[in-house]
């Protein structure tokens, strides 16, 4: 009989899209023309961003969307152009590329393609987990920083005249040389779009303000010969995209140019996209599956490499508009890629006439959306330690570097994590007279009752906090009164132990043995891990574990009863 090899179940087509109840089309049809109108201006701003053609930005919305839908599993996610992966990209191609060359175009292909790969890699080898380590304080601080770079950024094509330095210091310093090359003009049509953007946006979030003063400057522009006295868009290519394989000189040395900047594209995907997914799973309780949200997203890379843009994600935004707007299933993105299409067939040509001052716009306010001062002040009321680790995060993104940022972002979560597990705040319990469980400080040295001391401690042990269990029981067991029989480690927050914790647990049983005082566990995990499990018992043997602390508190209560007869009985015997 032939082994058969498990299977993995890449793929599964339509589960994010079927099945399709009728009473509910026609909203999602009104959500998919909604989105449309709204991230068809935003997506030509992305693609500003990033630093390729205002075409790539809609060629987003198409075949990375397309097969997202088809194969990803969450049912409200929208994929597209992202800004903070836009940014990225422009920063990462400095010095390898010239911005807007077909060499460059070529380099943001790849790129995707290599997300793609990383997508690919984390959901064979179960590399999804990394999303839970970039902190929501940290992304927060990430955002921010993304943000403020892509703002200020625009400010020069606001104003009217030609950017061009790289960094957000050099650029505002830029900005500041050139104030007397100010274009009136182009800068009076940004105010209009400006303001009337943030007029109808007090109104209605819903109202597509943004491509109502496109359609309104793009108009403006072609009977008031706009391009006479500012800058334009220009020419646009009509049609789908060509699908191929970016052209360019394969070589591993360019592939380790790239490694360090798809893998920190990869990294912020992976962390907004199923952090997206997963609140609005459980906002409209629905399943999530987040292995084909991974291969919906490693498909849609791979579609945006050879369709010509760049890489896309998951974005909170979009996801947001689709829900607001009613759309509960992938079919909306199915109806709003439809709208793209013809956009691209018939209406490329009018896009020509857009100032670059506007589109400039359009970035400027992408870039604003994502400061989240408002967020980061909470987050230093709640936990002022997780502020600053937003704030340098903020602060690496807008002075050193996107890509720095990313990397910096993981650090410290991980350091955060790290932190949290290194210094525990455990407890002692005390069981009242009325049957209830009170907590209180180590340093309290409270019983549970008489003779009896339970000490919690609330983070799995390894080798970093060990020294803090060994100190605190050392501590717990000096000179009490009455005096301790037994010491219960209550194990219910503690899944797994190193090396160094199981010999600091033999260091701490040995201890205890001197000093006659008896060691048991509580509340230890039904499926802890298994070789851990093994150690623990043989180190204490089974009869030292018991199921609740109410176990503990009968078994030793029995046997103090016990001891108290049977010293009664030698008292007698020796009458």
């Amino acid at each position: 009989m032939k082994k058969e090899f498990p299977k993995l179940p890449f793929f599964k087509i339509g589960q994010a899209l079927l099945p399709i109840k009728i009473p509910q089309v026609p909203a999602e049809i009104i959500a998919g023309f909604t989105l449309a109108a709204l991230a068809i201006p935003v997506n030509i701003g992305y693609s500003n961003i990033a630093g390729t053609p205002v075409i790539t930005g809609l060629y987003t919305m198409l075949l990375p969307a397309l097969l997202f839908a088809l194969v990803g599993g969450s049912r409200l996610l929208v994929v597209g152009a992202d800004s903070a992966t836009a940014a990225i990209l422009a920063a990462g191609l400095i010095g390898i590329a010239s911005t807007g060359t077909d060499e460059y175009l070529a380099l943001a292909g790849v790129l995707a393609l290599m997300v793609a790969a990383f997508m690919i890699l984390a959901r064979i080898i179960g590399l999804a987990f990394l999303a839970d380590f970039l902190s929501r304080s940290v992304l927060i601080g990430f955002l921010t920083g993304v943000g403020i770079q892509v703002a200020s950024g625009q400010i020069s094509n606001m104003l009217g005249f030609q950017g061009g330095s790289h960094g957000t210091l050099q650029q505002i310093w830029l900005d500041i040389q050139q104030v007397d090359q100010i274009n009136y003009s182009a800068l009076g049509v940004a105010l209009a779009v400006l303001m009337f953007i943030l007029g109808t946006k007090k109104i209605s979030e819903r109202f597509p303000g943004a491509l109502v003063a496109i359609i309104g400057a793009i108009t403006a522009s072609w009977i008031f010969n706009f391009g006479a006295s500012m800058h334009l868009v220009g020419s646009i290519p009509s049609g789908l995209p060509h699908f191929s394989l970016p052209q360019i000189n394969w070589s591993w040395d360019l592939i380790h140019k790239l490694f360090p900047i798809a893998f920190s594209m990869f990294l912020v995907v992976l962390a907004q996209s199923v952090a997206t997914s997963r609140i609005y799973a459980a906002r409209h309780n629905q399943s999530l599956d987040q292995n084909a949200d991974l291969d919906g997203l490693a498909l849609a890379n791979i579609g945006a490499g050879l369709s010509g843009t760049f890489v896309v994600a998951g974005s909170p935004t979009k996801t947001q508009i689709v829900d607001n707007a009613g759309g509960r299933t992938q079919l909306t993105h199915l109806v709003s890629a439809g709208v793209v299409i013809l956009v691209l067939l018939f209406l490329t040509e009018p896009l020509a006439y857009m100032p670059e001052s506007v589109l400039a716009v359009i970035v400027f306010l992408t870039g604003i959306n994502l400061i989240k001062f408002r967020k980061m002040m909470d987050i230093f009321q709640e936990q002022p330690s997780e502020f600053w680790v937003a704030i340098i995060t903020m602060l690496m993104v807008v002075f050193v570097g996107i890509e720095q940022g990313v990397l910096l972002a993981m650090a410290l979560s991980l350091i955060e994590h790290t932190r949290h597990g290194y210094r525990p705040k455990n407890i002692v319990l005390e069981y009242t007279e009325d049957g209830r469980w009170v907590t209180h400080p180590v340093a309290s040295k409270i019983q549970a009752v008489p003779g009896l001391m339970i000490y919690r401690f609330t983070h799995n042990v390894y080798y970093a906090n060990a020294p803090q269990l060994s100190r605190e029981i050392e501590a717990l067991i000096q000179v009490q009164n009455p005096p301790l029989r037994w010491f219960c480690i209550d194990a219910s927050a503690i899944s797994n132990a190193d090396y160094t914790a199981i010999e600091t647990l033999k260091s701490l049983s040995s201890l205890l043995r001197k000093k006659e005082i008896r060691l048991v566990i509580s509340q230890m995990q039904n499926d802890p891990d298994e070789d851990m499990q093994q150690k623990i018992l043989k180190l204490f043997g089974e009869n030292a574990f018991f199921n609740t602390l109410d176990d503990v508190v009968a078994a030793y209560l029995l046997t103090s009863m016990k001891n108290q007869y049977s010293q009664l009985r030698h008292a007698e015997l020796h009458k």
